[in-house]
């Protein structure tokens, strides 16, 4: 494995492939130089620029206008001719923006002009988000016969071998499982030997350095001509430091105003003792049809947790489903489609779900526990109030979260109001909640949740042990 750092974007300049509509960028970049857009160039487009004003093709504006996309959004206006274009592109733009569309409809757009093998590689940190970005390939290629294959963790690695092998045209993957598919299979490496576009979404996650020696295997295995296209909510240092060191024709396009909340938010607290956080929790529950909330995400820290409520909330005849990464993949894509669907209305998770995932009927986000770090925070709420749409959020405040709030409201730069709730009222079920928590913690214990968990962690350190990240993962990550 090399030693000296890796360079996403290729060192060379790349002939452009498609002419930039002058319409959209009449003073786009056109030399071997970083073009940098801060924000919207031209928010009065947004009522008069069209998919079709974009370069896309009538079979791309058609496909939009059928799944409700009326109108590009900034993101989309601004990276959809670069990328058509032949350039490089790091596109910062916040959670419910658009920016899966920004670049897979380009690159649907080139594949159908020159459909063939492992056209685009995508990569993301979580199993559910590929899912997610699979199935948003698949619905806005919908007219093309797309080939979209899944490659993730917890599912048939046969299987997958055999799905690469075929050659499809689009490939979603977590690191993980890709990396050990091109060390272990001699027939993999050539399906991305004329790969176009490599794709990083949420690449804040994706370039953490518990991802580095992955990402080390899958670039040596892919041509260095490709376009390469990184997606964000989040500006960090190590993407800041990407930027600076690009050498080609690459593009940023920047609408990133720090941890910003939208403004259709509301975000509300309930400072409460620790000892009757479920009782509340309950309590709030049962108040989801007043409230007319269709359903609810309940954030909490811990798998343990998670599963722990989970138990809790059956044994009350409560409808919940939970994700975590100590249930299967076939258990966490169960949850989530039950969840989606609108089957059950309350989804239990750790931060495994805070990114990416877009459910429109979430009206409910509430922060069972409190974040260690702001930016938890925001992509956590993220999940409602997507797209204009209004939201909720509530945070459970215990004695030990005031100054993790206090944090988390200097840098969102708003500050939280009071939930009322009636303490008599929310108290009134306190020896049902209690007696359904002593049923639980029995359950946990048959269950034998807590050996399993050893058994996880001893296998994660040891994991992380092998590439020498014990040490560096203790550090607070630079924002």
């Amino acid at each position: 494995m090399e030693e000296k750092p890796f360079r996403l974007f290729s060192s060379k300049s790349k002939p452009p492939v498609q002419t930039l509509p002058s319409t959209v960028h009449p003073t786009a970049s056109t030399t071997k130089t970083t073009h940098v857009d801060h924000g919207d160039p031209d928010p009065d487009a947004s009522s008069t620029v069209s998919f079709a004003d974009l370069g896309l093709s009538k079979w791309a504006v058609d496909t939009c206008l059928e799944l409700g996309m009326r109108r590009p959004t900034p993101v989309q206006r601004c990276c959809i001719p670069r990328i058509l274009a032949g350039d490089d592109v790091l596109g910062i733009a916040q959670t419910g923006s658009g920016k899966t569309a920004a670049f897979a409809l380009p690159i649907l757009q080139r594949l159908a002009s020159e459909p063939y093998g492992v056209f685009a590689l995508v990569l993301t940190p979580t199993r559910e988000l590929a899912c997610q970005l699979a199935e948003q390939f698949r619905a806005l290629g919908s007219s093309l016969q797309l080939r979209c294959t899944l490659v993730v963790g917890g599912m048939d690695m046969i299987g997958q071998a055999r799905a690469l092998v075929q050659r499809p045209h689009i490939v979603v993957a977590t690191p993980g499982r890709i990396k050990t598919l091109l060390c272990d299979d001699p027939d993999i490496p050539a399906a991305f030997s004329r790969t176009k576009f490599l794709v990083l979404d949420e690449a804040d996650r994706v370039l953490d350095v518990g991802f580095e020696e992955e990402l080390r295997v899958i670039l040596k295995n892919l041509p260095k001509s490709r376009q390469t296209l990184l997606f964000s909510a989040t500006m960090t240092s190590d993407l800041q430091a990407l930027l600076e060191i690009s050498s080609n024709r690459s593009y940023f396009f920047e609408a990133y105003e720090g941890f910003k909340t939208v403004e259709s938010l509301k975000q509300l607290y309930i400072f409460i003792p620790k000892n009757v956080k479920e009782v509340y929790l309950i309590h709030i529950l049962s108040k989801m049809e007043d409230m007319g909330i269709r359903s609810v995400m309940i954030f909490l820290s811990t798998c343990r947790g998670c599963h722990f409520l989970s138990l809790l909330l059956e044994e009350l005849d409560e409808p919940a489903v939970a994700l975590h990464s100590h249930k299967s993949q076939v258990l966490r894509l169960s949850a989530l489609n039950k969840f989606k669907s609108g089957q059950v209305p309350i989804l239990l998770a750790t931060d495994v779900a805070s990114r990416g995932l877009d459910i429109p009927t979430v009206d409910l986000v509430i922060n069972y526990d409190i974040p260690r770090y702001p930016r938890d925070y925001v992509h956590r709420v993220g999940r409602t109030a997507r797209a204009g749409r209004g939201g909720l959020a509530l945070s459970f405040i215990t004695q030990n979260d005031v100054e993790l709030i206090h944090e988390i409201e200097n840098v969102v730069g708003k500050q939280m109001a009071a939930f009322e709730c009636k303490e008599k009222e929310v108290l009134e079920d306190i020896t049902k909640v209690y007696k359904a928590r002593r049923v639980a913690r029995m359950k946990m214990i048959d269950d034998g949740f807590e050996e399993k968990a050893e058994e996880r962690k001893a296998q994660k350190m040891k994991a992380l042990a092998e590439k020498g990240l014990l040490k560096k993962r203790k550090r607070k990550p630079k924002e």
